[in-house]
Formats: C-alpha cells, sequence, structure tokens
C-alpha cells in the first residue's frame, strides 16, 4: 500500500500539475513510468515478504495464540503483494488522467469481488484467514485486470494521455524526483499508520485479548469515516493541482474551502453516529454482552476525532498537490510518530486502557489546529507570488 501511494498519489500530483500547464506528453510518460515500475516493485516485495515472513509478524505483535493465523494472512498477501500495489496505485493515476468512472468502476469491483469471496472461502469453504487473505488478493487482481484492459483500450483508440508500450518506460531525473519526493510523504502515511497501530496494538495487548477484540472491531468501523475522508480529499487533489499548475489561484482556493467543509460535515455526521449507536454497529460483529459494551465505548471515542479528519487530510492532500513534499511529510511525521506514540505512552500511564484509545482524538485534534495554520500561511505565500 505504501508502495502504491509513493508512485500513485506522486504521479497523480506531478501528472494534473503538467496537464495543467498542457504538457500532456510529459504526463503519459509519467503514467507509463509509474505503472511498470509498480509491477517491478510488486514482484520484489513478493519475494522479500514469503522470505522475512516470520519476522514480520512477530513485529506486528502477533503472539503465541494467533502467530499461526498471521501466517496464514500474510502469506496470501504477499503473494498478491503486485496486484495490491499496481491496483491502488492507478485509483490515483487514473484521477489524475479523467478517468474517474473507471477508478470507481476498478474500486467497486475489486471489493465486491473480496466480499463474495470471503463468503466463500471462509463460510463455505471454511479456510479462516488464509481464506479472508485469498480472497483479497483475488479482488486485487481482478481490479488490476480491469485497470490494465482500460489503459489498452484507450491507448488503442489513441488517448494522448495513456500507453501501456514498454518503449514509453522513459524515466528522466526530473520525472522521478518529482514523483518520489511527493509519493513518500504519501507512502510515509501508511508506512507511519502501520508504526503507530503496532505501538498502539502493543499497549492494547496489555489489557488481555478482549480488548484486543473489542478494538479490533472498533477500530474497522471507525475506518469508514477514515476512508471516505481520504477518498474526498484524495479525489479533490488532482483538481488543486490543475488549478495550481494553470495559475487559477481563485478556484484553487474555493475547491479546498468547499471541500474541507463538506469533509468535517461528514465527519459530523458521523460523530453523531457512532456516539448514538456505538453499541448497536458492535453488536453486528460481535455477540459476547462484554465485547460489545467495550467495542461500542471504543467506537464512541475513536468518533470524536472524525471532524478533525476533514481538516488534516485536506491539507495534506492540498500540500501533495502543490508539491510541497517537505510539508506534507511534516503533517505525518507529526501525525504518527511525534504526537501519537508519546500520547500513548503518557496517556497510558495517567488513564491505562481508556487514556490508549482516547490518544487518536487528542492528537487528532491538536494536529487539526496545526493544519490550520500551515495551510494558513501557505496560502497566503501563494498569493503573494
Amino acid at each position: 500500500m505504501s508502495v502504491a501511494s509513493i508512485f500513485g498519489m506522486g504521479g497523480n500530483s506531478v501528472i494534473a500539475r503538467l496537464l495543467g500547464e498542457n504538457k500532456k506528453k510529459e504526463g503519459r510518460h509519467t503514467l507509463n513510468f509509474c505503472l511498470y515500475t509498480m509491477m517491478f516493485v510488486g514482484i520484489i516485495i513478493l519475494l522479500v515478504g514469503i522470505l522475512l515472513m516470520k519476522p514480520i509478524a512477530k513485529i506486528s505483535g502477533a503472539d503465541a495464540e494467533n502467530m499461526v493465523y498471521t501466517y496464514d494472512y500474510l502469506r496470501y498477501i504477499f503473494l498478491g503483494a503486485p496486484f495490491i500495489i499496481v491496483s491502488n496505485g492507478l485509483v490515483h493515476l487514473f484521477r489524475s488522467i479523467g478517468f474517474i468512472k473507471e477508478s470507481t468502476i476498478g474500486l467497486a469491483l475489486g471489493n465486491s469481488i473480496n466480499i463474495i469471496f470471503d463468503f466463500i472461502f471462509i463460510v463455505l469453504l471454511d479456510w479462516g484467514t488464509a481464506g479472508a487473505a485469498l480472497a483479497t488478493s483475488f479482488g486485487f487482481f481482478c481490479s488490476t485486470i480491469y485497470y490494465l484492459i482500460c489503459m489498452i483500450k484507450a491507448d488503442r483508440k489513441g488517448n494522448e494521455l495513456v500507453s501501456v508500450s514498454i518503449r514509453h518506460f522513459a524515466p528522466n531525473k526530473k520525472m522521478v524526483s518529482g514523483v518520489v519526493s511527493i509519493g513518500i510523504p504519501g507512502a510515509l502515511i501508511t508506512v507511519l499508520l502501520s508504526v503507530s497501530n503496532i505501538v498502539l496494538n502493543n499497549f492494547i495487548g496489555i489489557y488481555g485479548s478482549n480488548a484486543v477484540a473489542s478494538y479490533g472491531i472498533a477500530y474497522k468501523i471507525d475506518m469508514v469515516p477514515i476512508m471516505l475522508s481520504v477518498g474526498l480529499s484524495q479525489g479533490v487533489a488532482p483538481l488543486i493541482g490543475y488549478c495550481y499548475g494553470g495559475d487559477k489561484k481563485d478556484r484553487m482556493s474555493q475547491v479546498m474551502r468547499l471541500s474541507t467543509i463538506y469533509d468535517i460535515l461528514l465527519g459530523v455526521i458521523f460523530l453523531i453516529t457512532f456516539c448514538l449507536f456505538g453499541k448497536n454497529l458492535a453488536n453486528i460483529f460481535l455477540h459476547d454482552e462484554l465485547l460489545i459494551n467495550q467495542a461500542g465505548y471504543f467506537i464512541s471515542i475513536l468518533g470524536l476525532s472524525a471532524p478533525m479528519l476533514g481538516i488534516i487530510n485536506m491539507v495534506t492532500s492540498c500540500f501533495q498537490a502543490l508539491g510541497a513534499a517537505v510539508k506534507s511529510l511534516l503533517i505525518t511525521i507529526m501525525r504518527n510518530i511525534v504526537l501519537f506514540i508519546p500520547a500513548v505512552i503518557l496517556l497510558n500511564n495517567l488513564w491505562k486502557l481508556n487514556g490508549v484509545i482516547a490518544a487518536q482524538p487528542i492528537v487528532e485534534t491538536v494536529l487539526a489546529v496545526i493544519c490550520v495554520l500551515m495551510y494558513m500561511q501557505t496560502s497566503k505565500a501563494i498569493r503573494s507570488n
């Protein structure tokens, strides 16, 4: 996922700005470079992941009780690595070249197949976590095939922005540095999120398997507003980059302002829903009354950060779209390392498990304020140029 972010989000930003400058040929070469690089790196990760599966499982926080399930899951996830990378990367790249419908269909196709085969592999065939991972990888395989078919068709119709020919794989220093410098902060969002989750899981693990299970359900439910917020912010990013490349400052500010308002309102809706119906949501996935109550409580706490996500994600995506790699990277580091890990340690000492769970909304609130100040400073500098 992190590699997909490097070339997907990085390529998205570069291509959008190139199109704003009406440099279609450079945009086509950038898309081609990102596609083939993702394929190559995906194969490398497949091999490395299979070879180092045991230490990866241990670092992730797996213990003797769940190590077998972790192995089963990682094995098939790593086998699907090339497809996971290409599929997730092309989602971002397709948005930058105007393939919005194709991007959406590919997402829906991959996830629908994943859901269907989850039922087949887990419920009907009783393959457990191995079946879950296999269904995930197969879903990404199908979406990758769909995206490649779309690119081949567009190439044959003479689309100026799309080429699947290896002959157009012509990276240069400016292209690579542009993609990677913007993509790395996007990739670090995933990497550092994994790091912070590993730390969090280890602290929650102190309080037993029930706490881990309850948080696992709460976290999955909380991923709904998180992913919707990320989707909105990333969907708007190419438009911001296009306006910036075309020197349309007023339109860029309007897009940023309206998108942030919508993102915050989305978060408020989920905050209200989680506070009122957290226990009901947990009841969908759990049957033990103790776990339902605990997970419902966790859901309501995590929901407090939902409105803040609108600000943080929009500002982060804006900086990526503008090519402000350092600022985007700074937000990512502050969010997951500088603020979150110390907050988990401190709040665990003060309020035990409640403190560990409360770390996320507290950190997100502080970071939202910082993001507003950073954006105001950047916006003022852009207007003065």
